[in-house]
């Protein structure tokens, strides 16, 4: 086998890791605490223009009055008998026609005229020089001035329908609290005098009109029965009543007489068809009286005698030749007999159907004159019936005229008494506050939008930013198990005190009263916040010079703490995760500074925790740096073995049962050491030698030494940063190691910022559940 030859793995579902993007409930929730500080300020901002919309806004009072308003008929004239249920039906617009005129113009200068606005100077100032005896306006700016007020004053109504009621809310809205009272009960008060106006007038003109069409109606009535009395005489019809028609009567009879002619005819024809095609014996037995059978009876004796005596004598005896002659004799005799009583039959059967049949067309005949004259009195009878029918649809319509026209005069009588269909319920009262601005409202609208504008931005700002940053962010957007979470050390050194970072030594403080641990860090030059490396570097041999455990042996040096407690779910989850025994896994990232030293240090910590015997390999032969973590010497390494220069490069670490081989020497040439046959040998005798070899390599985007190394493992750990990696290039990583052959087992998500997602709840119970418990030795299994 080659030593590029990758090593048979489970195969990925196609497409299981390009998922849906959406965000769930659950990112919604963490974006909100991730940026509370945001909606914060945006909250305050909100709060700062509800004050500054209260401070500049005036002051404006509303009141309010409730009026009632009940349906009423269509027309004056009434409903015509109609149901009232259907009238409300086919009247569905009644209501909202009743809301406009509410707010129609023409009220407004009902309202303007009733509160005398015209004549006050605060509404037209043309009426103060009015006053004083100058010049006035003239009629035609009066109506002028009468429709801009109108739309001024119908500006501040509101019209508010209760539901399913027939109550109307009229709130009015103005600076004054006297006004806004006068003006919704003026309101009120005008659109009843309106209605009562607009429905006695509407009475009025139907009276008048009732009457114009009743004298119309008469004169036609009159003029319609003269001409039915002329057509009468004309025609020389007195009336259409069946039972006194002649002509009808004798058609009824005459159509009966011919139905039984026709049935006599039929029967007569029966007879006559019967003795033609029928039998001529039975023809002449029933003519004959029996006489017929009597003489068949004689020849069948003669017969039977005959041939009695046949059985004596021959045929030409004289006995029987006598006998014979006689038989035949009464046997023609019958022949003659029936044909004359057949013929005598034929005769008088065509003589009764030719009777039958003369009597029924002489009927036929005489009806169909008959029908002619009633066609000929139908005719005239038609314009007759319909004289009559025109003169008494005319007599119905002028008695209902003549009815309406009472109820609308008693209508019209009633106008003094001013009924109408609306009453009002409830008057306006004087406001006794301001109705805008509300300090509550613009309080509660300013917290909204605020909050709103905040939780945008923050949806934005997460929207835009293409980093990985959560655990289901890696197992919904890249399809890879999220094997561990690792917590960011800066986040928890603000929660526990511990001081650390990734990468660059930081270290924890000695265990002090109550074994809390408490930051021994110095505090960051300006130099370090500017990213400087050599600062950093410095930092941490300083720190390891000073005895102070760093990041990489936080299993080892502080195995209660919560980093620990997530290395050993990461060995949990590699020792669950595959189906066959898993001996070498090498750990990579996509980046640089995401981490996967730590994580293989760290991994091979938690290992080697469980007894077993666990050596780390360092495989950056570019930047190799397990060597400072485990403060061994990199003088001689993976490279010495690969290039046969020296001796066996595997030394033990303070850690137990850790073992660590460091990278040795930089080579010129990395890549091919790593892909030649005796790295492969190498690893295939480490691999029998130790429980577990974990490979620290470099990062999978940079060079190509993380996918040759993976091609010779059990699997691949991929090591991404929360905040820091993109998703476009977890995803590179991810397909350039699965493309060459690469067994990635899952991900480790480092520096994961959990107190702002709501996590630190839970992380601060499994520190108070182990608190009671004694500190266990470095090196103790998990």
């Amino acid at each position: 086998m080659s030593p590029l030859s990758p090593v048979p793995f489970e195969e990925e579902p196609e497409g299981a890791a390009e998922p849906a993007s959406e965000l769930n409930f659950g990112e919604y929730l963490g974006i909100a605490r991730r940026h509370w500080k945001l909606a914060a300020v945006c909250c305050l901002l909100g709060l700062a223009g509800a004050a500054v919309h209260y401070a500049i806004t005036p002051k404006a009072f509303q009141a309010t009055a409730t009026i009632q308003i009940e349906r009423r008929n269509l027309t004056p004239l009434g409903n015509g008998g109609q149901n009232p249920w259907l009238e409300n039906y086919w009247n569905m617009e009644f209501y909202p026609t009743q809301y406009e005129l509410l707010q129609s113009r023409g009220l407004a200068e009902r309202v303007v005229k009733s509160l005398d606005l015209m004549e006050d100077p605060a509404f037209n100032p043309g009426a103060a020089a009015r006053k004083d005896g100058g010049r006035g306006p003239t009629a035609e700016d009066d109506d002028a001035v009468l429709g801009s007020l109108a739309e001024q004053v119908r500006g501040g109504l509101s019209v508010a329908p209760v539901r399913s009621t027939q109550l109307v809310q009229l709130a009015y809205t103005a600076a004054s609290p006297e006004f806004a009272a006068k003006a919704a009960n003026a309101f009120s008060e005008a659109f009843i005098d309106m209605g009562v106006e607009d429905r006695y007038a509407t009475a009025g003109k139907a009276s008048t009109f009732l009457g114009t069409q009743i004298e119309t109606l008469k004169k036609e009535v009159q003029d319609k029965e003269t001409q039915l009395q002329a057509f009468s005489r004309r025609t020389d019809i007195v009336t259409l009543d069946p039972a006194t028609n002649v002509i009808l009567k004798r058609l009824e009879v005459l159509n009966g007489s011919l139905m039984e002619a026709k049935r006599v005819r039929i029967e007569k024809e029966a007879k006559y068809h019967e003795t033609i095609t029928g039998p001529k014996e039975n023809v002449a037995d029933s003519l004959s009286g029996g006489m017929v059978t009597e003489l068949r009876k004689e020849v069948l004796n003669l017969q039977r005698d005959y041939d009695t005596k046949l059985k004596t004598y021959k045929p030409d005896f004289p006995e029987m030749v006598t006998l014979k002659a006689e038989i035949e004799k009464s046997q023609q005799h019958i022949n003659d007999v029936v044909k004359e009583l057949t013929e005598k039959a034929r005769n008088a059967a065509a003589a009764s159907y030719q009777t039958a049949l003369r009597q029924e067309q002489s009927l036929d005949g005489e009806l169909t004159t008959l029908k002619g004259q009633a066609i000929d009195q139908n005719s005239a009878a038609v314009g007759f019936t319909n004289l009559k029918v025109e003169i008494q649809t005319r007599r119905d319509l002028l008695n209902e005229l003549m009815h309406k026209q009472s109820e609308t005069e008693v209508a019209v009588r009633l106008q003094d008494t001013r009924q109408s269909n609306i009453r009002i319920i409830d008057k306006a009262l004087v406001p006794g506050g301001p109705f805008r601005p509300s300090l509550r409202q613009d309080v509660t609208y300013g917290l909204l939008l605020g909050l709103l504008a905040g939780l945008g931005l923050a949806v934005l700002i997460e929207l835009m930013d293409r980093t990985v940053k959560s655990p289901e962010e890696v197992e919904r957007r890249l399809g890879l198990p999220p094997l561990a979470v690792i917590h960011d050390v800066t986040e928890m050194g603000k929660a526990y005190g511990y001081a650390g970072g990734y990468g660059y030594g930081y270290g924890y403080g000695e265990p002090g009263a109550g074994d809390k641990p408490r930051p021994v860090r110095p505090a960051r030059s300006a130099a370090e916040k500017r990213g400087d490396r050599k600062e950093r570097k410095e930092r941490k041999r300083a720190a390891a010079a000073a005895g102070a455990p760093q990041i990489e042996l936080v299993p080892h040096e502080r195995p209660r703490t919560l980093i620990s407690e997530a290395y050993r779910s990461l060995r949990t989850g590699l020792l669950l995760s595959s189906a066959r025994e898993l001996k070498t896994v090498a750990v990579t990232s996509a980046m640089a500074g995401e981490g996967k030293t730590a994580t293989a240090v760290n991994l091979a910590i938690v290992l080697a925790q469980l007894g077993r015997q666990v050596l780390i390999v360092d495989c950056d032969l570019r930047k190799p740096r397990l060597h400072q973590v485990l403060r061994v010497s990199n003088r001689h390494g993976l490279v010495n073995q690969l290039t046969a220069t020296g001796e066996e490069a595997i030394f033990p670490t303070e850690v137990p049962n850790l073992w660590i081989t460091p990278s040795g020497p930089i080579p010129p040439n990395p890549s091919e050491l790593l892909s030649s046959d005796r790295m492969r040998d190498w690893l295939r005798t480490m691999r029998s030698r130790f429980d577990f070899v974990v490979l620290d390599t470099p990062p999978a985007l940079a060079v190509t030494d993380a996918t040759i190394v993976g091609l010779l493992v059990d699997g691949v750990v991929l090591t991404l940063r929360s905040g820091k990696v993109t998703r476009e290039e977890a995803r590179l990583c991810r397909d350039r190691l699965r493309q060459a052959g690469v067994k990635i087992l899952g991900a480790v998500l480092n520096r994961y910022r959990s107190l702002q997602t709501g996590l630190g709840k839970r992380y601060k119970y499994y520190e108070a559940y182990g608190a009671e418990e004694s500190e266990p030795k470095a090196g103790s299994a998990a």
